[in-house]
């Protein structure tokens, strides 16, 4: 489990986020997604969405990055499969019937 940072910039303020595995980041990206649903539907009690509007989401950003810990060099790498692997957490909780 590598030390991952998700920064995220959709506009003012920018969020920050530091975890500890890439899965922890992924989810933090589709969190960011349903409060900003929230935000845009405050009187709607249940909101669903499919992978697709998420990914407009992801698009409309001015930046989205991640960052794993590189222990072999010390360093931060970033990485360009962030859809990737929501999908792949978001087909894994499907299958065990996880929200």
């Amino acid at each position: 489990m590598s030390h991952t940072i998700l920064l995220v910039e959709p506009g003012k303020p920018d969020i920050r986020s530091y975890s500890e595995s890439v899965n922890e980041c992924m989810e933090g990206v589709y969190h960011i997604y349903e409060e900003h649903l929230k935000r845009q539907n405050p009187n709607t009690p249940s909101i669903t969405y499919d992978i697709s509007q998420l990914f407009d989401f992801i698009n409309q950003l001015t930046d989205l990055s991640c960052l794993v810990y590189q222990k072999s060099t010390n360093t931060y790498a970033p990485y360009n499969w962030i859809k990737e692997k929501i999908y792949i957490l978001l087909r894994r909780q499907a299958a065990k019937g996880q929200p």
